[in-house]
């Protein structure tokens, strides 16, 4: 990633010093420097360091120094020798990992009196950061404005109708459209927002999993069938980067023994902890984000593999399935992932609304859906429909409420409702397509049963309850193991 970004600064006119432990990482940043504008006569952009106070003696301040290292402890360690170096209050110094964002709230404050501290979130890949990622910063205002014109100038780019513009040609960067970064808010909310964007990406990915494991083991399909049938798909309101390369993953063959591909991947997938902290944030903060969580809860399940392989000879399943129309289930099961996958944006977006109020921060939603359709891991052109809502309604709670993901769970649900079914029916696993049928009704119900929920905790633990026939706010408590079981008002 840091290589990446350094050659894609470098190609927009931006002298870069770099450091790295390990010197063979530099040299070879070099060398692909070297190779890649092989004619040219002008001074080398990237300069390779053998030590951080020789970077910091090449740098102009206000110096902007660009950290990119695993998250947690060896930030500060970076932190921490940028000081001995010689770094000045005035200087920025921009955490670009996976760092939690109340590590970002912690630094700013820690170190404002040695420098400042900024965060900017980066999603793409080695891809994206070589040729256009999406930014999400996060930090003081006014370093904002001295980092935009950088951060504007290497983030990916859409056009006017929001598609992205691509480009894999070093040396040659976009430099036309709308750049896919924009200032999010104080201290931690650009890193806040990459961990939503995560959470979702975790969502988006087993939600087309379980659209895969349902076309392959109701229908039968073959890897490559599903692969074509997914292109299908892209060219709809699916049309998303996660969709496109699932497609290509699908008809790929195996070079060692000719069979699919992803048939030869053990089927246990790994985690780096984005996901698991968005669950445990919406916990925290009392946001329904099943979806989210169900998908964390899959991966995690995956790795239980010689447990699964044992449980499959020994928990048995009562399938009971009629005759299936092939084209029926193919139609149910592309709603059921649009269906879930509005869902899944609506629990994100829920949650960072509710990180807004706990966090004191004023985070632009327009914004967040607009560099999320480029550059990112789940970009799609649903985004700009994410976008408009919050432009015709700036309060919108939930993107339920919007008319047309109103009008699209209203046409489609079916098709999600019918897929829950065939996989209950069939003991398919898919744990997301149920959580988001169940977050739906659940949403959209005006009485739940919680009330016999709040009647069981005042039973066994005096919590207390409102009455639907009292004032907002006013508590009562029934004495259970009284006689004639009298009520109180408490509050």
């Amino acid at each position: 990633m840091g290589k990446n970004l350094a050659l894609n600064l470098a190609d927009h006119g931006y002298r870069v010093a770099g450091f790295d432990l390990d010197k063979d990482k530099v040299q070879d940043v070099l060398a692909t420097e070297a190779k890649e504008r092989p004619d040219s006569v002008d001074e080398a952009r990237i300069i390779g360091c053998d030590n951080i106070k020789q970077m910091l003696d090449m740098l102009v301040s206000p110096r902007v120094i660009v950290v990119l290292v695993p998250a947690g402890n060896p930030v500060d360690a970076v932190c921490q020798n940028l000081i001995e170096a010689g770094l000045n209050p005035e200087d920025i110094v921009v955490d670009c990992g996976n760092s939690q964002w109340t590590d970002t709230i912690r630094r700013e404050s820690e170190y404002k009196d040695q420098f400042k501290f900024f965060g900017t979130a980066v999603s793409g890949g080695e891809v994206g950061a070589r040729f256009g990622p999406s930014l999400m910063p996060g930090g003081d205002a006014d370093s904002w404005k001295y980092l935009q014109p950088m951060w504007e100038s290497v983030a990916a780019k859409v056009d006017a109708n929001g598609k992205p513009i691509e480009t894999r040609t070093p040396g040659q960067p976009v430099k036309e459209g709308e750049p896919c970064t924009a200032y999010l808010g104080p201290n931690g909310a650009g890193h806040y927002v990459k961990m939503v964007h995560n959470g979702i990406e975790y969502a988006d990915m087993q939600l087309i999993c379980e659209a895969y494991h349902l076309l392959r083991s109701l229908l039968g399909y073959e890897p490559a069938e599903i692969g074509k049938l997914f292109e299908k798909w892209n060219q709809g309101v699916l049309n998303s980067y996660l969709v496109e390369i699932s497609a290509d993953i699908l008809q790929q063959y195996d070079a060692k023994t000719g069979a699919p591909l992803v048939d030869m991947i053990l089927d246990s997938a790994g985690q780096k902890g984005t996901g698991r902290w968005t669950s445990i944030s919406a916990t925290q903060m009392g946001v329904p984000a099943g979806i989210i969580s169900e998908s964390v809860y899959a991966r995690a399940l995956s790795t239980l593999t010689a447990e699964r392989e044992k449980a499959s000879s020994f928990l048995t399943a009562d399938i009971d399935v009629s005759e299936i129309d092939a084209q029926a289930v193919e139609q149910a099961i592309e709603n059921a992932l649009y269906c879930a996958k509005i869902c899944a944006y609506a629990q994100g977006f829920q949650l960072m609304r509710a990180a807004q109020a706990e966090y004191d921060w004023e985070l632009n939603f327009i914004g967040i859906a607009k560099i999320w359709r480029g550059g990112c891991i789940i970009r799609a052109s649903f985004l700009q429909k994410i976008a408009d809502a919050f432009e015709k309604n700036h309060e919108l709670e939930n993107l339920l409420l919007d008319e047309y993901f109103a009008n699209a769970m209203a046409e489609k649900q079916k098709g999600l409702r019918d897929a829950v079914v065939l996989a209950a029916q069939s003991g398919i696993p898919t744990p997301s397509f149920y959580s988001a049928l169940a977050y739906f009704d659940g949403y959209r119900s005006e009485v739940l049963p919680a009330n016999l929920l709040q009647a069981q905790r005042d039973y066994f633990g005096a919590h207390t309850y409102e009455r639907v026939d009292a004032a907002p706010g006013a508590k009562f408590h029934t004495h259970w193991q009284e006689e004639n079981r009298p009520e109180t008002k408490v509050k």
